[in-house]
């Protein structure tokens, strides 16, 4: 029989909460591939957490915007002779993408706030929810750290430090979605302990972030261009142009050919993964985990190659970076549904 919950405590509400911000930092992961691939991350050369919020109002707005991403090498090396409306269209997606980060943010602290002072937070999950705030307090930090990466000495951002932000973005999405999932325990019976990551789980997640990193780096230095066909890269299994020269860690970190057939052949070592993990989730009496665990992988797969050989057609590649982030969601939900089975 369930356990009585306190009146004041809402383990309901709270989920409901978390996993509406989980859907929001998708979006945000959405806007950022939107972002990357339109190549308008550095149009807003200024970080204003504040007045930045408005955009330009007015034509002596937009000319001082305008004048002050042409000081940077993208423009003076690239885009040099812009027009004013090509211009405005990048700027259009980086802001987009900051009001989604400053909404996000409003989406998180004020619900919690409310929450707070009205003691409807379960025992033990303060410190859980105040975790996840610091995070996304330092991905904002870590959002402006790349941006400025490219606006003195490079033409784009490190791929170092996108990988980083992306790669936490979507930590941040799985830590929400795996404390609204405990809610939700929680909510049927307080005495229930948290799900555990267990230690299939864990090699199964090394993977997956081994493939997200893979694809991350990919997408910083646009290595995605460099072949068309597929299986073959350019015609051949392994392709010309791996370079080592420079030393094996040079090559693992920043080679884009070695990185465009890492990332597609350690695909089918995560599908294998995932396929066992599918299996797992459904012999524990998932079913339905275990198959939007496969819808997701197999649609993934598919964008992947569909993509290549599109010749990296930006529909296919903001697909490709979304339903991976729905990956990440659904190997959550397995990954928390057998912890939840032996904690």
């Amino acid at each position: 029989m369930p356990t009585y919950i306190p009146s004041q405590a809402r383990p309901l509400a709270l989920s409901n909460w978390l996993l509406s911000v989980a859907l929001l930092v998708f979006l945000m992961v959405v806007v950022g591939g939107i972002t990357r691939l339109t190549e308008s991350g550095l149009s807003i050369t200024e970080w204003k957490p504040i007045t930045g919020a408005l955009p330009p109002l007015n034509d002596a707005d937009w000319a001082s915007e305008f004048n002050k991403y042409k000081q940077i090498p993208e423009y003076q090396l690239i885009n040099k002779g812009m027009a004013m409306d090509d211009f405005k269209f990048i700027y259009f997606w980086e802001w987009a993408h900051r009001q989604l980060g400053r909404f996000i943010g409003l989406a998180f602290v004020i619900p919690l706030l409310w929450f707070w002072v009205k003691n409807s937070i379960p025992q033990g999950y303060k410190p859980r929810l105040l975790a996840l705030l610091a995070l996304g307090t330092l991905q904002v930090t870590i959002g402006w750290w790349m941006v400025s990466s490219g606006l003195s000495e490079r033409t784009d951002v490190s791929h170092y430090r996108l990988a980083i932000h992306l790669l936490l973005a979507l930590f941040i999405m799985a830590g929400l979605i795996w404390t609204a999932l405990d809610l939700r325990i929680y909510q049927k019976n307080s005495a229930s302990k948290p799900a555990i990551l267990l230690n299939f789980c864990k090699i199964v997640a090394a993977i997956l972030f081994i493939q997200l990193l893979l694809g991350a780096y990919v997408a910083g230095l646009k290595a995605g261009y460099i072949a068309s066909d597929w299986p073959l890269m350019n015609g051949k299994f392994i392709p010309d142009g791996i370079d080592s020269s420079n030393g094996i860690l040079s090559m693992l970190g920043s080679d884009p050919y070695w990185l465009h057939f890492a990332h597609r052949w350690w695909a089918w070592v995560l599908v294998a993964a995932l396929i066992i993990l599918a299996r797992r989730v459904k012999a524990s009496g998932a079913r339905h985990i275990s198959i939007t665990i496969h819808i997701c992988f197999g649609i993934q797969i598919l964008l992947g190659i569909a993509t290549v050989m599109s010749g990296m057609n930006f529909t296919m590649a903001v697909l490709h970076q979304a339903v991976g982030a729905l990956v990440v969601a659904s190997c959550v939900w397995g990954f928390h549904y057998l912890g939840a089975k032996k904690s």
